[in-house]
């Protein structure tokens, strides 16, 4: 029995792509360097900076300049961390459902406290989320388990009482692994080659809504 739902945040609850694409571009201007289109951006979003800085300067981690640019790309986001970011469209609906239902939720990412937190206020989400879990709260990040079984921990629940909603696969991996069901939202950040079909989640589903469809064959209460 569902009594509760954690979400991923970038690509799922939010539409954080917007804010990321700008502090990338405006890192690529600071070294004189052309804009990247943000129809090349978007998909690489839920990947944070390591995604980015490969889409726009082509660099991995191993690259010599890879921290510093690192850094300097995540202070121009933390500048503008919520300018064009909005939730989803249904996502507001479904928060208000769950509360309605008494369902718990609660937010489990791989982004950093430093700018979830921030990010949740700003989007009026962190005073009703019942646990927020980043990617340096646990030990290990996803697709680790260890986020999901501390949130369930924070809610008090077993973890199958949980369902996880994410829009990748180390999502999905995390969850199994966890032993929740799980949800991958088709709708967010996949990237050009994803095949959300084939990462062996519960469902994948096309809008925020299809969660409460979920639900109702896995009733919560």
């Amino acid at each position: 029995m569902i009594r509760a739902v954690l979400f991923d945040l970038d690509g799922t609850l939010a539409d954080t792509a917007p804010d990321l694409a700008g502090a990338l571009n405006r890192l690529l201007a600071e070294r004189g360097a052309p804009p990247i289109p943000f129809e090349l951006a978007r998909p690489v979003t839920s990947a944070g900076a390591r995604g980015m800085l490969k889409a726009g300067l082509g660099i991995e981690p191993d690259h010599p300049e890879y921290e510093p640019l690192k850094n300097r790309f995540l202070e121009l986001y933390e500048a503008a961390i919520c300018e064009r970011t909005v939730l989803f469209e249904g996502v507001p609906a479904l928060l208000d459902e769950l509360d309605r239902r008494a369902v718990a939720w609660g937010v489990v990412t791989n982004k950093h406290q430093r700018f979830t937190e921030p990010l949740l206020r700003a989007l009026g989400l962190y005073e009703r989320c019942r646990c927020v879990v980043c990617g340096d709260t646990a030990a290990r990040p996803k697709p680790h388990p260890d986020p999901l079984l501390h949130a369930a921990r924070l809610i008090g629940l077993e973890p199958g009482a949980c369902l996880y909603v994410g829009d990748d696969l180390r999502d999905v991996q995390a969850a199994r692994a966890a032993g929740m069901p799980v949800l991958a939202a088709g709708y967010g950040y996949l990237g050009l080659d994803a095949d959300p079909a084939a990462w062996e989640a519960d469902a994948v589903i096309g809008h925020p809504a299809e969660v409460l469809n979920y639900l109702r064959r896995a009733p919560s209460m």
